[in-house]
């Protein structure tokens, strides 16, 4: 029988343990995760078919979940497919260059991702505040440029992430106790001087986020204060409904992003197999829950699934 149990000793490689202390588990934990995976990569493969495919749907709103499902993909697929070949077939192996590519990957994807996210609550201030200018100052050619800026930012902070760990000496010891290479995880690997990498590591964490964050906050505030400047009762409840689904998904986006990485550098009263699952759910449940939540709160695209949801079961039972 082929020994599927690789865990090369080369210098020039990183063993990724897994979910250390649930390795007899491994099988067990791959069932929901793979599930959740798979139902991800459907529903935000389907909303970008049905977005692309209807011209009616062509506007900056869509185009905007069109990101927001590009980047739900990229994280979720730079992260499971490896920690599935370490649940099924005990493949830990990633060489250095790999593990960091992975790292850079990962990090600048999920930059673009709260990049989205501050767009998407503009979009709302702008289409609850100032309805009529809307169409002027939300292009589709905007919407593009602001993707390109949100790109070039997150590849200008991320980049130095694994530039300076590239820097820095290995331990003997090349075994990372985790799904992923996840950034601290690689730096407590190093024998070397880590402060820069773990300050940067948190500045960046908290610079970016933290400046998306208030600027969320900020467009929620003149929201807040547009509506009850209105005296209607079903207005307020109208517009208000509007921001439901941009809410839900930054409930499930920053919270668990800023625990994991609190926990990573201050949590060692946490068990580490309850850190590397729950940073495995913070990737795989936005990834699985951001299309539903769309899909149910916007009924023009609720509308147009259902359109080519149904012609496909047409054409398949003919």
């Amino acid at each position: 029988m082929a020994d599927f149990n690789r865990t090369p000793s080369d210098p020039s490689t990183f063993i990724l343990m897994g979910i250390s202390g649930l390795e007899a588990a491994h099988i067990w934990i791959s069932i929901p995760f793979s599930m959740f995976y798979i139902i991800g990569l459907l529903g935000n493969f389907m909303l970008l078919f049905v977005v692309g495919k209807e011209q009616t749907l062509h506007k900056p709103m869509y185009l905007l979940l069109c990101k927001l499902a590009l980047t739900d993909i990229c994280t979720s697929t730079s992260v499971m497919p490896n920690a599935l070949c370490i649940f099924w077939f005990n493949l830990k192996g990633i060489t250095v260059r790999g593990c960091l590519t992975q790292m850079f990957f990962l990090h600048s994807v999920s930059g673009m991702q709260s990049a989205v996210l501050v767009t998407m609550a503009f979009d709302r201030y702008v289409a609850i505040c100032n309805p009529l200018r809307y169409t002027t100052i939300l292009t589709n050619a905007r919407i593009a440029k602001l993707g390109l800026v949100s790109l070039i930012r997150a590849i200008l902070f991320i980049l130095p992430l694994p530039l300076l760990l590239s820097r820095q000496p290995f331990c003997d010891n090349h075994i990372i106790p985790h799904t992923y290479c996840e950034h601290m995880a690689v730096v407590k690997m190093s024998c070397g001087e880590t402060t820069v990498n773990k300050m940067y590591g948190l500045v960046i964490a908290f610079l970016v986020l933290g400046l998306d964050l208030m600027l969320i906050a900020l467009s929620y505030g003149l929201i807040i204060r547009a509506v009850l400047r209105i005296s209607s009762k079903k207005a307020h409840q109208k517009a208000l409904n509007t921001c439901t689904a941009h809410i839900c998904v930054m409930l499930m986006s920053y919270p668990p992003f800023f625990f994991s990485t609190l926990t990573h550098r201050f949590g060692q009263g946490i068990a580490p197999h309850i850190q590397i699952i729950l940073a495995n759910l913070y990737f795989l449940l936005p990834t699985m829950f951001n299309p539903i939540i769309y899909g149910i709160k916007n009924k023009e695209l609720r509308e147009k699934v259902v359109k080519y949801t149904c012609r496909m079961c047409f054409l398949r039972g003919h």
